[in-house]
This record gives C-alpha cells, structure tokens and sequence, in this order.
C-alpha cells in the first residue's frame, strides 16, 4: 500500500521544483517583513542581503574578468548578465559618465513579485553595491518597477552627484559604505 501512494504521489501533476520553492519562500518572507514591520523597514532588511549578495557577486565577476575594477561599461554588462543569469531581462537604455538606464521585461522572481516591492530592494542594493564598489558612488532610482504592476522595470544607477541624481527619490551607495 506505501510503494502505490508513493508512486501515486510522485506523478501528480505539481508546479513544484526547486526555483519555484524558493521564490515563493522570498515571497512569502517579505511578505510577513512588510505585514509585520511594515515597507519601509522591510525593505532595509532585504537591503542588508541585496548588499552581501552584491559585495560577493562584485568579486566573483571581478575574479573572473581578471581584474581588480570594473570599468562603467563593465559595470553596465556585469548587472546585465548577472540578471540574465537569474532569468531577468535587464538591458541598457542610455549610459554615460553621469548615469546608467536599464529596462527591464522579466523580473527574476516572475509573478512572485508583484505586490512585493521591498523584493526590489535587491535589485537596488545589487546595482548599488557594485557600481559603487568600483566607481566609487552610485544612487539607485527605481522609477517603475515590475512589483508595482508596471509591465517592466526602469531602473536609473546614477554614478555623480548631479542635480539630476539630487532630485531622484533613491539609495545612495559609496565605496565601502551604504546610506539611505
């Protein structure tokens, strides 16, 4: 009677694997952090991962890119491929000296997302830990994003202090430290 349950039970027709397991978790997690502590400080909590993850994927790329920064265009092309890596769709509007534009059709998390914007606080702190690692300042607008029912994101890493970057609601990230 066991081996028939079992086998009954592992051919049910389930969308359960591992990367749908866990993005529900993060869900679910920021969820209970917004519910309970509300947007704002949930959203620092899941700041301090976004931050960690950022530092080490900072220096994975740069490990494997052989050097010791990351140049703006590699800044560019590294957030883009770590977020096609994890099955976002990230890719560059407009770049130069003062600022990098994303867009984005397909958030990592899929409709996980929506209704979760403190999950954007990876994005931002990712982008920001790692612009800032190497080109010394960065401030992260998230001017639509996926969460918030937009059909895409678009995202603004500003890399000076400008009026522009004064102006834009945003985390501001230096060199070794992080400030909101």
């Amino acid at each position: 009677m066991t081996n028939a349950l079992n086998r009954s039970v592992t051919t049910l027709k389930l969308s359960l694997e591992r990367d749908i397991f866990l993005r529900t978790l993060i869900r679910e997690l920021s969820g209970t952090l917004q519910d309970v502590v509300g947007l704002e400080e949930a959203s620092g909590f899941i700041s301090v991962v976004g931050e960690r993850m950022g530092t080490q994927l900072n220096q994975d790329y740069k490990s494997a890119l052989e050097v010791s920064n990351l140049s703006r265009k590699q800044v560019a092309d590294v957030l883009v491929d770590l977020k096609r890596r994890i099955q976002g769709d990230f890719y560059v509007i407009e770049q130069n000296n003062e600022k990098i534009v994303f867009g984005n059709r397909a958030c990592p998390f899929g409709d996980k997302v929506l209704n979760r914007p403190a999950m954007c606080m990876m994005t931002s702190n990712v982008f920001g830990t790692i612009a800032a690692s190497n080109l010394g300042y960065a401030k992260v607008e998230l001017q639509q994003t996926i969460a918030q029912g937009n059909p895409g994101c678009r995202v603004i890493v500003y890399l000076k202090i400008t009026e522009d970057a004064e102006d834009a609601e945003g985390r501001e990230y230096f060199r070794g430290v992080e400030s909101a």
